[in-house]
């Protein structure tokens, strides 16, 4: 649904409705890609909607990807000490600051602005982010979402914005239909969770698809990090269990194991059962497999030695 443009404030931000995205794209030369994923919010109830679920405390330091025309951005500044904002096109990046300092003069110091692909993004400039607050594009949200958790592990929460098929995998419970390797990656860092659904109706140029909402809280201390295997051991054979998804774990992480017999050794060690699929079990599962792999190559280094 619109909403009526705001006039600007002296102390808060004026956001953006309708009219002024449009006007704001058309003054700039942009016309939305499907390749960037540009779907720009119109709606200033659902920029407060999502400020508000953030649950954003004054010293928050906000990373916001994909910032766009600044739709989310205007409602950020005003709940946080600070936002840095990443965006991969120069001209919306350049334009960022101009907006913010138009429509919230009083608090545009708070923003920085990266020009920067979050797929790859490895470091910021400052103080580092503690929460990600975005409306990733629909095309790269996994791959964004599981680069940032591991580039900055200062970020300890999470809400972000994704098409809705994407959320029901980030979220999903081992043994669903949709449970995948997004779900388990994701449960290697933290609790993913839906919390509400977005209309396409929000968005210009509207999607094909409808929208939810996914909040996050990061472990304390990960299941991975406590039994000292490492993400990438991990990560390697959640793709190697997934990349086989209708086989048995014995058969599935053959290869990974050096036969079908290793990994069903592995198995047993880590108790859990060879005829199970990977689809089936959790993440620290994944974990124990790893640490029975590692034990299991200590007995036979030990033996050689």
């Amino acid at each position: 649904m619109g909403v009526v443009d705001e006039p600007a404030g002296q102390a808060g931000a004026a956001l953006l409705g309708p009219a002024d995205i449009r006007r704001l794209a058309a003054s700039l030369g942009v016309n939305p890609t499907k390749r960037l994923g540009q779907n720009f919010v119109i709606d200033a109830g659902t920029i407060r909607r999502i400020v508000s679920l953030a649950g954003l405390v004054p010293d928050d330091a906000v990373l916001e990807v994909g910032p766009g025309l600044g739709s989310l951005t205007l409602g950020l500044v005003e709940a946080a000490s600070r936002v840095i904002a990443v965006e991969i096109d120069p001209a919306l990046a350049a334009e960022l600051p101009v907006t913010v300092a138009a429509r919230a003069p009083a608090l545009a110091d708070r923003l920085t602005v990266v020009t920067g692909d979050a797929v790859t993004l490895g470091e910021l400039p400052g103080d580092q982010p503690t929460i990600l607050v975005a409306n990733l594009p629909y095309n790269v949200a996994v791959p964004v979402l599981l680069n940032l958790l591991e580039a900055f592990p200062s970020i300890g929460r999470a809400l972000v914005m994704v098409q809705a098929e994407v959320a029901d995998r980030i979220c999903a419970p081992p043994g669903s239909r949709t449970y995948g390797i997004p779900s388990v990656k994701i449960a290697w860092y933290g609790q993913a969770r839906r919390v509400g659904a977005v209309s396409r109706t929000v968005f210009w140029p509207a999607p094909n698809v409808d929208s939810a909402l996914v909040g996050f809280t990061r472990w304390p201390e990960s299941a991975g990090q406590a039994a000292g295997v490492s993400r990438a051991a991990v990560f390697e054979v959640i793709d190697a269990a997934f990349a086989q998804r209708r086989k048995t774990l014995r058969a599935a992480l053959a290869s990974w194991a050096g036969s079908a017999d290793a990994a069903e050794r592995v198995l047993v060690a880590a108790g859990i059962d060879p005829a199970l699929r990977g689809e089936t079990i959790p993440v620290t599962q994944y974990i124990r497999i790893v640490q029975a792999a590692g034990s299991a190559r200590s007995i036979i280094e030990s033996w050689r030695a």
